[in-house]
């Protein structure tokens, strides 16, 4: 469960990602994206399937665009199924050079007295090919297209992303997503 903290007096929620994981890795990711509120502006269920609006219509292009637009990342869009209020997706992040090897490097500095003192820098630099930076680029490009449409389209402020840990974790997961659909209760 995240908690919450106060950042510059202000009530925040803690990340729900873990801080000492790479979301630049070579990985698959099970991602859940909300719409604000939960307003379902993507479509309806009806005998169990997904019959999409024009946002919901645009959710999949976008979804779908995502490896052409970022070639480099090698991305896979793996199972995906959009709801009514959300999508859950599997993003398979596979890029065969992989420039980050380690959490953290050490820069060596010697100081005046002679004493040397070791400055740790952060190796992941600039959040970008990473999956927030997807998310934050799907979620962008929806909004600017959905709010065309509907003005009052809007995101929840986060997501939810789950690292697959193996096959038996991906295929409960590829069980999840099919099932969808017929599970789906609306707006909770």
């Amino acid at each position: 469960m995240n908690k919450v903290k106060k950042f510059r007096n202000k009530y925040r929620i803690t990340s729900p990602r873990i801080p000492w994981f790479d979301y630049g890795s070579n990985a698959s990711y099970y991602i859940t994206i909300c719409t604000k509120d939960r307003k379902e502006f993507f479509g309806s269920i009806e005998n169990r399937e997904m019959l999409f609006s024009p946002i919901g219509r645009i959710v999949q292009d976008e979804w779908e665009k995502t490896p052409m637009i970022r070639p480099e990342l090698n991305l896979i869009m793996d199972k995906y199924i959009i709801m009514p209020n959300h999508i859950h997706g599997i993003i398979v992040y596979n890029r065969a050079v992989r420039p980050v090897v380690g959490l953290f490097v050490f820069n060596r500095a010697v100081r005046p007295d002679g004493s040397i003192k070791y400055n740790r820098i952060n190796k992941f630099g600039p959040q970008r090919n990473n999956i927030p930076s997807i998310i934050r680029g799907i979620k962008s490009s929806v909004t600017v297209r959905a709010r065309k449409i509907n003005p009052d389209f809007g995101w929840q402020s986060g997501y939810y992303v789950h690292i697959v840990r193996n096959t038996k974790d991906y295929e409960r997961i590829v069980k999840y997503i099919k099932d969808n659909p017929k599970n789906y209760k609306g707006k909770k």
